[in-house]
């Protein structure tokens, strides 16, 4: 039987929990042909959002076809525009005819080919025969729009982890000519269109992708998570638990969604486990092994995060796992060992950048790890 608590894989459905207002939100670009960003540290439910809003506009009666890729192993331009490319072909076609046909149509006067001997070999839809241009890159990169317009079909393009993109030499050059593709076909009257997600993890990332820069400017939407309720949780492990014929008090629960800040893939795993230490009532000695067994599941790698850092680096991080926010007061300086402002903007730089804190509102830092956080707290700077 498989387990009420489901974290190894996406979910939709009944297993889906909040996120309402953002499968609204998201439904409602995707149908009106607009373009979408949802980043958030790992684990959030960005995959999940995004697969429950597809479930819910299909089922609405909204008609498409979706493509997805992941850039986490890109770091050369060129391959993130094949896989690209063939990711839109392979949504629309289906035979080595029909994928020659759409390049010879399409990609007509460019050094994209389709070759069928590297089809054979390795199911390569699209090769090159020549080194790419920028005439290469806005062909490729507007494919799904025009497909899309001749063939009066709704396409969806999903490009997870996309902040993997500037990780390429050419990385830049191509955000800058997608943006002013997604600004020649923003009005475009056709019967069909084309919507692009962006999702990544890595959260500081994106916000300088899509807040900061001036590629996609009014021309993406960001959709920001939010977590489900606290009540709502506790009803969800409270009915997981009862399915396997257990119990839990509601008041332990409170504990759970503080340490894991409402975080459901935490949540899941943690409660799972719980699932499997269990039988009947569950009592806190069950919810504290738990906890310890899943902090041991990812110690090794907050360890590795930590030897990582500078020491500079540590101390900044321990005076925000105590508490303080506004890192360049002095007292907080010359009790952390800080050494000055200038110092600190730098150390807030560098562990933004290694994606371990980002800021909310601007104003408030934020470890982006919850069990990282609480770890922190009661194992290394205990």
């Amino acid at each position: 039987m498989e387990s009420p608590f489901i974290y190894y894989r996406q979910v939709t459905g009944k297993n889906f929990l909040g996120h309402k207002e953002e499968c609204t939100v998201l439904g409602n670009l995707l149908q009106n042909g607009e373009h979408a960003a949802i980043y958030a540290p790992l684990k959030s439910g960005k995959s999940s959002l995004v697969q429950q809003t597809l479930m819910k506009i299909r089922m609405a009666g909204f008609q498409f076809s979706v493509g997805e890729f992941n850039l986490i192993n890109i770091r050369e331009g060129d391959k993130f525009l094949l896989r690209y490319g063939s990711t839109v072909l392979r949504a629309v076609a289906v035979s080595p005819g029909e994928y020659a046909n759409l390049v010879s149509t399409y990609l007509d006067g460019t050094h994209f080919v389709f070759d069928e001997k590297d089809y054979q070999e390795s199911d390569a839809i699209i090769s090159t025969n020549w080194d790419l241009d920028e005439k290469d890159m806005k062909a490729i990169l507007t494919l799904p729009f025009r497909i899309c317009r001749d063939k009066g079909m709704n396409f969806i393009l999903i490009m997870d982890e996309f902040q993997n993109l500037l990780m390429c030499d050419d990385g830049e050059k191509i955000c800058s000519i997608l943006g002013e593709c997604l600004e020649e076909y923003r009005d475009y009257e056709a019967a069909g269109r084309c919507s692009l997600v962006f999702t990544g993890s890595m959260f500081n990332a994106m916000d300088g992708i899509f807040r900061h820069k001036n590629w996609f400017y009014r021309y993406v939407t960001v959709v920001n998570l939010e977590d489900p309720e606290e009540k709502e949780i506790i009803e969800y492990i409270h009915r997981g638990f009862m399915l396997s014929g257990k119990e839990v008090d509601r008041s332990l629960l409170h504990g759970v969604c503080a340490i894991f800040r409402r975080n459901m893939w935490y949540i899941n795993h943690f409660t799972s486990i719980c699932d499997s230490l269990s039988r009947g009532y569950i009592i806190e000695a069950t919810l504290m092994e738990a906890l310890r067994t899943i902090i041991s599941i990812h110690e090794t790698r907050f360890f590795a995060i930590m030897e990582d850092l500078t020491t500079f680096q540590v101390n900044l991080l321990r005076a925000l796992a105590d508490g303080y926010s506004r890192f360049s007061a002095i007292d907080v300086i010359r009790n952390y060992n800080l050494n000055s402002s200038a110092n600190v903007k730098r150390l807030k730089e560098a562990l933004m950048k290694k994606e371990i804190i980002y800021f909310k509102d601007k104003d408030t830092p934020v470890i982006a790890d919850p069990l990282f956080e609480y770890w922190l707290k009661n194992y290394y700077f205990a």
